[in-house]
């Protein structure tokens, strides 16, 4: 798999090759645009030396967010999400044997299965799930069986709804044209 989230080759290339990267791509993925959430995890492997979830885990919270504050910042909301990837690093540690990938490898569970599985997590509530759970479908060769109906919408071929469709410049472009026709249905329905 190589992903082209980002638009930088470092940061595409850790998210291509470490799944807890991917996750954690993911975590941090709202009120900041996908490219620097999914940026993220390569400025903390940089400011760290790891990115591996024991590391994270181990590292002191408040030196933490302090590499969330360096610049150019991870987040926008240092403390808080600081303090949510190294729950989710925690969670990963403690229940996956420190191998994100577990959490939708063992046991050869089915779309519904991986997608509890996420929900469970730290961060990731129904949406996040669904949208991770189809870029592992759509893009990192998951083979669960049922995970395009698990990820409901998501899940649909060429729907150009998340990070999951993004494949190159122009499905980005898509993408982002579907989320400010969906912003634009919200704000009108409200009235």
């Amino acid at each position: 798999m190589e992903l082209h989230i980002t638009g930088d080759p470092a940061a595409d290339t850790l998210l291509s090759n470490d799944a807890f990267a991917l996750l954690t791509g993911m975590l941090l993925d709202q009120q900041v645009t996908m490219e620097s959430a999914f940026a993220g995890p390569e400025k903390i492997r940089a400011r760290l030396g790891s990115i591996e979830p024991s590391a994270v885990a181990a590292h002191d919270p408040q030196a933490f967010v302090e590499v969330f504050k360096e610049r150019p910042a991870v987040h926008r909301f240092p403390g808080s999400m600081a303090g949510r990837v190294q729950a989710l690093a925690e969670t990963v540690q403690r229940d996956w044997e420190g191998d994100a990938t577990l959490i939708w490898t063992k046991g050869e569970p089915d779309g519904k299965e991986v997608l509890r599985r996420l929900q469970a997590l730290p961060g990731f509530g129904e949406q996040k799930a669904k949208i991770f759970l189809a870029l592992l479908g759509k893009q990192c060769g998951l083979q669960a069986p049922g995970w395009r109906e698990a990820a409901g919408h998501y899940g649909e071929a060429d729907a150009y709804l998340s990070v999951a469709d993004i494949v190159d410049p122009e499905s980005l472009v898509k993408v982002r044209a579907s989320k400010q026709a969906a912003k634009a249905a919200a704000k009108a329905a409200k009235g």
